[in-house]
């Protein structure tokens, strides 16, 4: 299984889980890295980079091949989701709330196409346009940062 990570769950693992204390995490982390299996979104770097979490900025400036330009067929996937007004509306309110970075809909794009799984920080709510929302909405499977370490099994 492969992954597309949101920025939420990547601020939560290097905020929380210090790379000096959780090694087995970070090598099991790693290897899906390395490996391929853990991919983002362009987008995601552009909010990385202004994130004030400084080991998350370094890392993401080494991998930096882990954030993927939007491809033809995400773009257009995009459209789709700009297409339904409810997630137009909550997008573009994002944008303004968050100065112009706006990943979200990238992400969902990215799986959907790639056939990949969300890994976000965002809980489906009723009539929210949250990530979980769209990803359901469209069926791309979307899953919490606790569901991915779970279904990695990984115990600590």
């Amino acid at each position: 299984m492969s992954f597309v990570f949101d920025n939420g769950p990547l601020s939560h693992l290097f905020r929380h889980y210090y790379r000096s204390v959780f090694v087995t995490l970070w090598d099991n982390f790693d290897a899906l890295v390395d490996g391929g299996a853990i991919t983002s979104a362009r987008e995601v770097l552009r909010e990385i980079e202004d994130s004030s979490i400084e080991p998350l900025r370094i890392w993401a400036a080494d991998n930096v091949g882990v954030f993927q330009a939007p491809t033809a067929k995400e773009a257009a996937f995009l459209a789709q989701i700009y297409q339904v007004p409810h997630f137009q509306q909550n997008i573009e309110m994002q944008k303004i709330l968050k100065g112009g970075l706006v990943a979200d809909p990238f992400v969902i794009a990215k799986a959907k196409i790639e056939g990949k799984t969300v890994v976000t920080t965002e809980k489906f709510k009723p009539n929210a346009a949250k990530i979980p929302n769209i990803c359901r909405h469209f069926g791309v499977p979307c899953m919490s940062l606790e569901e991915f370490m779970e279904g990695q099994g990984w115990k600590f």
